[in-house]
């Protein structure tokens, strides 16, 4: 017989957690206090949010669900960004609460929040625990439905009177979730009509999302697109999913996308969709989008088939083996002369970054983020892991850095988290020790969640941070430019730190960039030096992201 916090942690190391990102309080001294004695690694944040961020960059460089620990009340309502991040970009989490007393909830007691109630639409399930016997259970569960189908989060929310109570019980042997039935096999019937399809297809394109990360299919990704010479476009979160130096690879798509994939998009006659969820991101104006393609859509969501656009095949289940068969069961030949096509679309629409190359009154060039990026991706051979902020550094990154493979690319895509950056970077590199983790970022994300730079001290961890400082809130400032007729209002960072003086502080090492002549240099100064640096990069406040697609405008209208 064991108490409640007992069996939690005996749960966690049955289903093989090895580390915990949290922060104690009242309501959890029980679980702190055996978590203590536990063979589990607990990493102290310096705040909820950055335990919840922090647990999402473990989970998506390590392919394991990640774990965060929290107090009642505040300490769980700074879970909900988090959360929030993770169901949107299906990411395994499973979140554990601490609760007021069973007597106490719904009395409104010293830190109590409905939490369950609060994260409902935000997580995949959740449980308010009112047994200690369940524990065991739930525990088992939450991590099933967290790793599996399409990934996301699960909260568990424990009172403190039920963890110090005793648990009778065992994990069960096997799980029964009457509800929850991921489905899959692919039905051979539609994977007959895609196959037919695509090998009919005089255009065709593959447009590879994020579930082709989560499900492990980039090898069968590169064999499909190779034996029929498919050309590969990618979302945001499908960056990594085939290398961007193969010759089928066209790079990102969407309204900050390259021109070249958006073009293959908008006259492409068959579009194939792995595990991509057709976001206003990706589509611009969705009634102009791919108005030639047949659409084939495989996801392992039926919820995300037809919720944004029409799809004339669509596929539920597990998309590595649904690839697979469809490669075994189409007739494929390269079509040369789409692929000519391509490559005269290419030539056409060389991409201009910004204002690179631009020089000012006195004649000299000017530093743009773009070149700093080119640089990284060449001295780390796209090995490095890279988190980003939202904003134009995101952008700029996205654009710029060539991951050699997937989990190398990690960022905040559906619901765009200012602040996601630095404490991903931290989840990084304690999943991924020996590899080099590089945060890029901007002066307005940083500042969000800069005190997990303690928890990067603290824990030894060589994190760099490329902070692209422009002293403004840089996308927004665009934004104002195209649409408010540049009136820039509340957005000048007035009052930034010295960054450089605010590394040595938290015992960063710290280095500048300020003109192109230093990019290559203190880069490698950087990712040698075995230490967490933040290298200081003097950007213009008016670059720009360019070429975009404007509101209402179609991918292939883009403004340059």
């Amino acid at each position: 017989m064991r108490t409640g916090a007992q069996a939690l942690i005996e749960g966690l190391k049955q289903q093989g957690a090895e580390v915990v990102f949290g922060i104690p309080g009242g309501a959890v001294l029980a679980i702190y206090d055996e978590l203590s004695h536990a063979e589990i690694k607990h990493i102290l944040t310096r705040s909820e949010q950055g335990a919840a961020h922090a647990a999402a960059g473990y989970a998506k460089a390590s392919g394991r669900v990640g774990v965060c620990l929290t107090s009642s009340g505040p300490g769980a309502t700074n879970l909900v960004t988090g959360l929030a991040n993770a169901y949107m970009d299906s990411i395994p989490l499973v979140a554990i609460t601490g609760q007021v007393p069973r007597a106490m909830v719904g009395t409104d007691a010293f830190q109590e929040v409905d939490i369950t109630g609060i994260t409902q639409p935000i997580t995949k399930h959740n449980y308010l625990v009112t047994n200690a016997d369940d524990i065991p259970r739930i525990i088992a569960e939450a991590f099933y439905i967290a790793g599996t189908g399409r990934k996301g989060p699960v909260l568990v929310d424990i009172p403190s009177d039920v963890a110090n109570s005793l648990c009778h019980k065992e994990a069960p042997a096997e799980l029964d979730l009457p509800g929850y039935k991921p489905n899959y096999k692919g039905h051979p019937a539609q994977i007959r009509l895609a196959a037919s399809a695509l090998s009919k297809a005089q255009k065709p394109l593959i447009y590879a999302g994020g579930g082709v990360i989560s499900a492990q299919a980039s090898a069968e990704l590169l064999a499909l697109a190779e034996a029929g010479g498919i050309p590969v476009v990618t979302s945001l979160m499908g960056k990594g999913a085939i290398k961007e130096d193969n010759p089928l690879c066209l790079g990102m798509l969407g309204i900050h996308g390259l021109p070249a994939a958006n073009w293959a998009a908008m006259h492409c006659d068959t579009l194939l969709v792995l595990g991509g969820r057709f976001s206003d991101r990706v589509m611009g104006d969705r009634c102009k989008f791919a108005p030639e393609a047949t659409i084939i859509h495989i996801d392992i969501d039926p919820a995300e088939i037809a919720k944004n656009i029409a799809v004339r095949i669509p596929i539920v289940g597990d998309l590595r083996e649904i690839v697979k068969e469809i490669s075994a069961e189409a007739k494929l030949e390269p079509q040369k002369d789409w692929l000519v096509e391509l490559e005269e679309a290419k030539d056409r629409n060389i991409l201009v970054f910004g204002d690179r190359r631009r020089n000012d009154e006195s004649g000299e060039e000017l530093l743009d983020g773009g070149a700093i990026i080119d640089k990284l991706t060449e001295l780390t051979e796209g090995k490095a892991i890279i988190t980003t902020d939202v904003g134009q550094h995101q952008m700029t990154a996205a654009r710029h850095y060539h991951p050699a493979g997937p989990g190398l690319f990690i960022s905040s895509g559906g619901l765009g988290t200012m602040g996601f950056g630095l404490p991903a970077a931290l989840g990084a590199q304690i999943a991924c020790p020996e590899q080099t983790v590089i945060c890029v970022t901007g002066d307005g994300s940083l500042q969000m969640t800069l005190n997990e730079m303690a928890t990067i001290k603290s824990q030894k961890l060589p994190v760099k941070i490329l902070l692209f400082n422009n002293k403004s809130l840089g996308l927004v400032r665009q934004l104002q430019h195209t649409y408010c007729d540049e009136n820039y209002f509340a957005v000048d960072m007035v009052g930034n730190p010295n960054f450089l003086m605010l590394a040595m502080a938290y015992g960063f090492e710290n280095l500048r960039i300020e003109d192109p002549g230093d990019i290559e240099p203190t880069l490698k100064k950087a990712l040698n030096n075995g230490k967490p640096t933040l290298i200081d990069c003097s950007i213009p406040k008016d670059e720009m992201i360019l070429p975009i697609v404007k509101k209402g405008q179609s991918l292939n209208e883009m403004s340059f």
